[in-house]
């Protein structure tokens, strides 16, 4: 994201579209039950499941081809990534120098693994774990980068109000910072529309002349994932790790 693209009304474009993203993500992961094998340790793996080592070769690989070059595409395993092995195009530097470095991608894998995947997904084995693995992997990935944008977020209201932002981030106050962050109106409109979004995309589409499925009106029980988990997902997780990316973000911003 350019310096002149950096507004708040095209950060929050970005946050919209990666709604999408995350969304048919989930829908896609819940085609497959949930396939519990895929995440115990194997003794040949080194004692990780193949869920971490796919995630790991993955991002190997993304790193060669030089995928982790912007702020919000950060990477769950960032040790000794290689460097990429073809040209990569210089972005404009936007946010501060350290914003690489802010990641809540262990509390995203802890949440997506322990909380998030059991509410989406079906108990039972078909045992197709390494697709499963993969879809794993692209849910991930959009959690993880619409999360990161919250570096953006960040930038974007504490240049319009820096001297709001400036003593509370001198003072390491947290818990203001968090507050001037939080527009409780904002967030209820994020939960319904991506409840709506996942509403639309989850139908099972058919050629039948029925009106209330034409325009969208199917019931949440003939949707491919609830909307309600959506709704919850952001309420519980997206949202607050944003504002925990956003509040890292600026606690370094004067530094």
């Amino acid at each position: 994201m350019g310096e002149a693209e950096l507004s708040l009304a095209a950060v929050r474009d970005a946050l919209v579209r990666e709604e999408d993203s995350i969304v048919f993500a989930l829908i896609e992961r819940a085609r497959r039950p949930r396939n519990a094998p895929a995440y115990a340790a194997a003794a040949a793996a080194g004692g990780r499941s193949l869920a971490e080592f796919f995630v790991r070769e993955a991002e190997v690989l993304h790193a060669k081809a030089g995928q982790y070059q912007k702020p919000e595409d950060v990477p769950f395993f960032p040790q000794d990534l290689p460097s990429p092995l073809f040209p990569t195009k210089d972005y404009p530097k936007v946010l501060h120098c350290f914003a690489s470095s802010v990641s809540v991608n262990d509390a995203i894998w802890k949440m997506y693994f322990n909380e998030l995947l059991p509410l989406f997904t079906v108990d039972g084995d078909d045992g197709n774990y390494a697709e499963t693995v993969a879809l794993d992997f692209a849910c991930l990935k959009a959690l993880s980068r619409r999360i990161h944008i919250g570096k953006y977020v960040a930038e974007v209201k504490f240049k319009d109000a820096s001297q709001d932002y400036s003593p509370l981030i001198r003072a390491k106050d947290t818990k203001a910072l968090m507050n001037l962050l939080t527009f409780k109106a904002v967030e209820e409109k994020v939960k319904r529309r991506v409840e709506k979004k996942a509403r639309i995309f989850g139908q099972n589409v058919t050629l039948e002349d029925n009106a209330d499925k034409q325009e969208g009106n199917a019931g949440d029980s003939e949707c491919k994932v609830n909307p309600e988990v959506l709704s919850k997902l952001y309420d519980l997780w997206v949202m607050p790790l944003t504002k925990d990316v956003e509040v890292e973000y600026l606690l370094r911003r004067l530094d």
